[in-house]
């Protein structure tokens, strides 16, 4: 039986993002240290590259988004590959701290943000319904296999070949996903290409044109394709937002700091490093079950999902803050790994079971660019606690209160109304 091409996309882009979000996401926190001492920089201002890269990347989101939607996504993950290569390959040679902001900070960023988040995301979307959720899931749950690779491969390489030399040697990983997207990434909707959405048959639609059934077949699993401008005007994204914004700002602490925090407390680096590997280790088996959750859990108890993922996180980090130990710092990642783990494919799958395909990758990139202060300041904060304190303790305070009131609030989300405008849309 061949294999639907939506699940093919699944797996390209799984491998891919993971490659690049391994290195870029994960790795840093592995060269964390010795990129700051060559740059003569404190954490705060190690950190800051990284905050630049989620700001300036909720910037561009809704551009990334309406282009995405509005020409397909093959040409955007593209055009973001190639400028992740072209940073990746600066920062052999960067030994000022500018030029760490700019190559790193600016045009990784960039990169990352165009070619390894909405555009994917919106070609997953479109091409699933009924099993959006799981092919998220899949999907994320690749990228925790690709990036529990990479994380060893950077050590050692850093390790042994410096920082700047395992820059240069990811810069050539990523290259070769420049042709790969060519070859498997789809602009259009499965509509387009004589398929339905999941791999469905056609069966009695075959009267009606693809692009109406398409619709038509959405209709028939309560999916309504709301504008912006609509989503905009629920409090169901406001929630969400909210809800997401919290995790967000833990994230981009957590994973940047991870490796320094761990080697804080007296751990060694190669220790360190297959320690973050197990936290994201234990993000797999969330990321594939919040995923299926995500698809056979009512639109309207999706919320108690995703709270229970926050608290998860705020447990592990309420733990260690008790009881801070080396033994401790083992369950802080476990716990923190399930939860975040299951955050991405629950955020994304909501999403569309929320809002529809329309216009999904402008939604989202209307949310990242909300959210784009809050990329900033995170990583950022987490330095600069240590910087003034010398401990992490205060910012992993401070994330477990965000993730429990960002859980408290959803709670309180529900399936937005249906937008008073309801008819058969055509695409081009």
């Amino acid at each position: 039986m061949r294999l639907f091409t939506g699940w093919w996309m699944v797996i390209i882009a799984a491998v891919m993002t993971g490659a690049g979000q391994g290195f870029v996401g994960q790795g840093i926190s592995v060269f964390f240290k010795p990129l700051a001492e060559d740059l003569n920089l404190s954490r705060a201002g190690a950190s800051l590259a990284t905050g630049i890269a989620r700001l300036q990347g909720g910037i561009e989101g809704p551009l990334t988004g309406w282009a995405a939607d509005r020409f397909g996504p093959k040409w955007v993950i593209i055009t973001g590959v190639s400028f992740v290569v072209l940073g990746l390959v600066l920062m052999h040679g960067a030994d000022q701290a500018w030029q760490y902001y700019v190559f790193w900070g600016v045009m990784v960023g960039i990169g990352q943000n165009l070619g390894l988040t909405i555009a994917i995301d919106k070609s997953l979307s479109d091409w699933f319904i009924a099993r959006r959720g799981l092919a998220f899931g899949v999907r994320f749950a690749i990228i925790g296999l690709c990036q529990i690779a990479v994380v060893p491969i950077v050590t050692w390489l850093t390790i042994t070949q410096g920082w700047r030399n395992a820059c240069l040697v990811w810069a050539f990983v990523m290259l070769v996903c420049i042709p790969v997207t060519l070859a498997f990434i789809k602009s259009k909707r499965p509509e387009h290409y004589g398929l339905l959405p999941d791999g469905a048959a056609r069966g009695e639609t075959v009267k009606e044109d693809l692009v109406t059934a398409g619709v038509r077949y959405a209709e028939s699993f309560e999916e309504r394709e709301f504008t912006v401008r609509e989503a905009l005007h629920t409090s169901s994204f406001w929630i969400m937002l909210f809800g997401w914004s919290c995790s967000i700002l833990v994230v981009g602490g957590i994973t940047v700091h991870v490796v320094p925090f761990l080697t804080d407390i007296g751990i060694s680096e190669t220790v360190a490093g297959l320690m973050l590997s197990m936290m994201i280790f234990f993000t797999i088996p969330s990321r594939f079950v919040s995923g299926l959750l995500a698809d056979r859990v009512p639109r309207n108890r999706l919320q108690l999902v995703a709270a229970t993922a926050l608290l998860l996180q705020c447990m592990g980090l309420g733990l260690f803050l008790l009881i801070p130990r080396v033994t401790t710092a083992f369950v802080l990642l476990a716990l923190y790994g399930l939860g975040n783990g299951a955050v991405t494919p629950l955020r994304l799958a909501m999403g569309g079971r929320y809002f529809g395909r329309r216009a999904f990758a402008s939604i989202l990139g209307v949310g990242m660019f909300i959210n784009a202060p809050v990329g900033l300041v995170s990583p950022i904060f987490a330095g600069w606690i240590h910087d003034i304190t010398n401990s992490y303790h205060v910012a992993f305070l401070t994330f477990a209160a965000l993730l429990f009131a960002a859980a408290v609030v959803l709670l309180f989300l529900r399936p937005p109304k249906l937008p008073k405008r309801l008819r058969v849309l055509e695409y081009t």
